[in-house]
């Protein structure tokens, strides 16, 4: 017959046994999806208005509106959309300069920092600024161009995704390499639909 205190103490020792097999729980970092970034390859946009670049060509151009040379150039697999606004300049160069830098401040609630790169191409008489913006911000790049007498247009990068600067980061980095394309190849069109 089997002592009570032998059948405790086997009891402990499977006790042990059991406890000495757990594994200690360790939860999983937090991750993000791998993102396939594609090869850099750029077309020309020459459409008659009132500007030229080239842009991306896995991206898509979207025309706003007929009368006004208004586009979206849209990057499907990356849910986001650079938005061109074009105003003609009439002697309120200063008032679009205004307007551009107050859409840069109103991140700077949510931004880290905003840095900025002039760009200065006398040979197409375009000057402008490209405002990067760190942080959880709706939008991410900012940038002018003008002639400074006759035309101006504002670039705006935009995420249709809640913005989360780790995981976008990847993202907004190779669409800012293209956007610095775009200011780099820019060009006015003296003859288009819109100047006639």
């Amino acid at each position: 017959m089997i002592s009570r205190s032998k059948i405790f103490l086997a009891l402990i020792i499977i006790a042990i046994g059991f406890s000495s097999c757990e594994e200690e729980f360790a939860p999983k970092p937090r991750g993000f999806f791998r993102i396939d970034l594609p090869e850099k390859e750029y077309v020309e946009f020459n459409q008659d208005y009132p500007y030229s670049f080239e842009y991306p060509k896995y991206a898509q151009i979207i025309y706003k509106d007929k009368d006004s040379a208004w586009i979206n150039i849209v990057f499907p697999a990356n849910k986001a959309t650079i938005y061109l606004t074009y105003k003609k300049v009439r002697g309120n160069l200063d008032m679009l300069l205004d307007e551009s830098q107050k859409i840069v401040n109103k991140h700077i609630v949510k931004a880290d920092a905003i840095s900025e790169q002039v760009f200065v191409d006398d040979s197409v008489n375009t000057y402008g600024i490209l405002y990067s913006i760190k942080g959880n911000t709706a939008s991410s790049v900012n940038f002018f161009l003008t002639d400074s007498t006759d035309n101006f247009i504002r670039g705006s990068l935009y995420f249709n995704v809640a913005p989360n600067k780790d995981s976008l980061a990847p993202v907004i980095n190779f669409i800012k390499d293209d956007i610095a394309h775009l200011i780099e190849t820019f060009k006015w069109e003296k003859e288009n639909a819109f100047n006639r």
